[in-house]
């Protein structure tokens, strides 16, 4: 049965070789749209469960004053806490955007074990307050080097910041972003002072580190709770939901890319039907001829399905197979916003079982009219 599944699989190769080629294409396709939805919630899946994000409760745009600090840090059950600001400097143009933070340096980056940074470098960090860091993907799409000086032009911010990075951090883990740039935000509190007094000592947020993710909650609560009534009151969530609330801003998007993901697959499981379709049909008089010779019902169908299934998955292996090296010709202007773009080994394996589970639904109802074929009828049916 296996020989002769195969033969009827490769009896038209041009009809066989494009069916396997539409598949692959339609799986290489559900993978990468996977993949990029992945992507988007990369941010969240490397949260930490010990990281908690205190900010204004109105909204992320409104600062938080930095004499909040000392309260907070009163709080029993607190390791760390640092603080930051989102800062939007141009570098070049517009064109040339990557996420810039004025934070708390070094500790907020202690917070981060994930993001490695030689001591050497930490050391220079800290002794320039001019300094910067960089991920090590920043700095190799920008050619920089330890010592390069980095310009920035403030939008919301006003004034141009002269940066000298003094350090370049690589990712402990394969989905950890290497894109971020971090300056000093005492330089930037300086500047402001001077150009702009009404912004300054104020920060976007504080990052609280706790002792245990346990503590969390009740942690937070406290936090909001002593500036409950208070000018700016605060919002403190783990760092999970404070990331999400960025992807959520964009899950019309997310929905519009799952959809079209599955929209492909549809569109291959109507094509690869019709080519079973189309095979069974040339070959109702050799089932009836199969039939004559004692071959049963489910023989037939095993025929037909056998032939769906190689065809699908062929096709998805070879779709499958191509995701990995295709993953590498996305443009940086599309890999800055998804750090660690890579197709996973779940993605993968459900671009498997959908290539499976489209053969076997397109070489349902062709098997069934195939198992039910009347032999007299088939036989005297010619052409």
């Amino acid at each position: 049965m296996l020989k002769l599944t195969w033969r009827n699989t490769i009896r038209h190769p041009l009809r066989a070789s494009l069916t396997i080629l539409g598949m692959a294409v339609a799986v290489l396709a559900f993978c990468l749209l996977r993949t990029v939805v992945a992507a988007w919630y990369a941010g969240v899946d490397a949260s930490s469960p010990v990281r908690l994000v205190t900010r204004n409760s109105v909204s992320l745009m409104f600062p938080l004053p930095l004499s909040y600090l000392p309260k907070i840090q009163a709080v029993p059950g607190i390791v760390r806490v640092a603080h930051a600001y989102w800062f939007e400097g141009v570098y070049i143009d517009k064109r040339h955007f990557f996420p810039q933070f004025a934070a708390s340096l070094p500790g907020y980056l202690d917070a981060y074990p994930e993001y490695q940074l030689p001591e050497d470098q930490k050391l220079a960090l800290v002794q320039d307050r001019r300094g910067a860091v960089a991920g090590r993907r920043l700095a190799a799409r920008y050619g920089w080097r330890i010592g390069d000086a980095i310009v920035l032009k403030g939008t919301y911010f006003p004034g141009e910041y002269r940066l000298v990075l003094r350090g370049i951090y690589k990712g402990q883990y394969p989905n950890t972003d290497e894109t971020l740039l971090f300056f000093h935000w005492d330089y930037l509190n300086e500047t402001l002072k001077k150009i702009a007094p009404d912004m300054a000592d104020k920060v976007g947020w504080f990052l609280v580190q706790v002792a245990r993710p346990d503590l969390s909650a009740p942690v937070s609560g406290k936090i909001d709770a002593g500036f409950k009534n208070s000018l700016a009151e605060t919002l403190t969530e783990t760092e999970a939901a404070f990331n999400l609330s960025f992807v959520e801003m964009t899950s019309a998007i997310l929905v519009a890319i799952r959809v079209v993901s599955w929209m492909v697959i549809g569109v291959i499981l109507v094509v690869l039907a019709n080519t079973m379709a189309m095979n069974a049909r040339e070959r109702l008089g050799e089932y009836a001829a199969l039939k004559t010779m004692g071959f049963k019902a489910h023989h037939l169908v095993s025929l037909i399905l056998g032939e769906s299934l190689i065809l699908s998955l062929v096709g998805g292996l070879l779709g499958m197979v191509l995701s990995y090296p295709a993953t590498q010709v996305f443009p940086p202007e599309v890999t800055q916003y998804f750090p660690g773009l890579e197709v996973s080994r779940a993605t993968a394996l459900i671009g498997l079982a959908v290539s499976l589970a489209v053969g076997l639904l397109a070489g349902i109802i062709p098997a069934w009219q195939a198992s039910r074929v009347q032999i007299a009828a088939a036989l005297r049916k010619v052409g």
